[in-house]
């Protein structure tokens, strides 16, 4: 082995490398759809609902022209898919809104992305819109903590060939977020610590000058912690041992009720949040797996073929046990004074 494979880093810094860095898993050409299916890529019904989403929030800021940023884009899929939901003509999803797409990526911008479409490495400031970021923290590295044989908390470090070994005893702020969202009681018991998603999604609300933000994610809350983590990887549709050499992905479930109480409260407009599970919120937005009427079949047999279609599709978006049991985080922002989008930090 080389000096590189045989080094010892905490996760975090391991996995940004794998992920980020040169040559890292999230860099690579065939993006994110080319290992693992989002909701975005399940079905346009998902699109077509964030576009729905957008138009309420148009409509509570009182606005025909309005923002939209997609963090952590992938491709782009999402933001072409609201884009085409709302100049679908028939008024369902929106029609009318004037939108200013925004892609917050690191990745290069993909060959052939709808002009329209902003691409950027950095979150734009003074939006007054929709943020909205499906399946980014999950992938925002983050540090695990393992307690030893007497109960302390340490860091886990890792080589690049996945082999782990315990550190240090965690300390500073990393310590009191455990002790306050996920306490290891047992020798043996592992957390992520979330702190470094809990500022993302922060400096993320913090973009808003009036809107919504929205983040769905495979999640959990403090009642319900994994009791060894949920460090895990996934390759070419499969899922394999977290191992950070760029070859898979890098992904865990996200402490979502840590990260709404990190939102501090902004001066005369303090986010308001909500955490609901996917199946709630797509229902709210008119997405439902039941099945059309059989009668349709004699009558319109096309309409009912397209119709049964739709129905699969929300139904997978909406099971339980699948998709259906990502949470929605949304945090509300009241409108303030009106200013166009400049760049802040990532």
């Amino acid at each position: 082995m080389t000096d590189e494979t045989c080094q010892w880093q905490r996760w975090r810094q391991a996995a940004e490398r794998a992920l980020y860095g040169p040559g890292g898993f999230y860099l690579r050409p065939e993006g994110p759809a080319g290992h693992f299916r989002t909701s975005v890529h399940a079905s346009p019904l998902f699109a077509a609902a964030v576009a729905r989403l957008l138009a309420e929030v148009a409509g509570e800021l009182g606005t025909s022209e309005v923002d939209l940023v997609d963090v952590g884009a992938g491709r782009g899929e999402l933001l072409t898919g609201v884009l085409t939901a709302l100049g679908s003509g028939d008024g369902s999803a929106g029609g009318g809104l004037t939108v200013r797409a925004y892609a917050v990526e690191r990745a290069d911008r993909p060959a052939g992305l709808d002009p329209r479409i902003e691409w950027t490495d950095r979150l734009p400031r003074g939006v007054r819109g929709l943020v909205f970021a499906n399946e980014w923290l999950d992938n925002v590295p983050v540090d695990v903590a393992e307690a030893d044989a007497e109960g302390t908390a340490r860091y886990v470090e890792v080589r690049q060939d996945g082999t782990e070994r315990l550190g240090g005893p965690v300390s500073g702020a990393d310590a009191e977020w455990l002790a306050r969202w996920w306490p290891l009681r047992e020798p043996g018991a592992r957390a992520e610590i979330g702190r470094p998603r809990d500022e993302a999604w922060a400096s993320a609300v913090a973009s808003l000058a009036a809107g919504r933000a929205v983040a769905v994610d495979y999640a959990h809350v403090r009642d319900a912690r994994p009791p060894f983590g949920s460090l895990t990887g996934f390759r070419a549709g499969r899922e394999v041992p977290p191992v950070p050499d760029g070859s898979c992905d890098l992904t865990a479930h996200v402490a979502l009720d840590a990260c709404a109480a990190a939102v501090g409260p902004v001066p005369e407009r303090s986010p308001v949040a909500e955490l609901v599970a996917q199946r709630e919120a797509l229902g709210r937005l008119g997405v439902s797996g039941g099945r059309p009427p059989l009668s349709l079949a004699s009558t319109d047999p096309v309409a009912y073929v397209r119709a049964l279609s739709s129905a699969g599709e929300a139904a997978e978006l909406t099971a339980r046990g699948g998709l259906g049991d990502f949470l929605w985080l949304t945090q509300r922002v009241p409108g303030g004074a009106t200013r166009r989008p400049g760049q802040g930090g990532y």
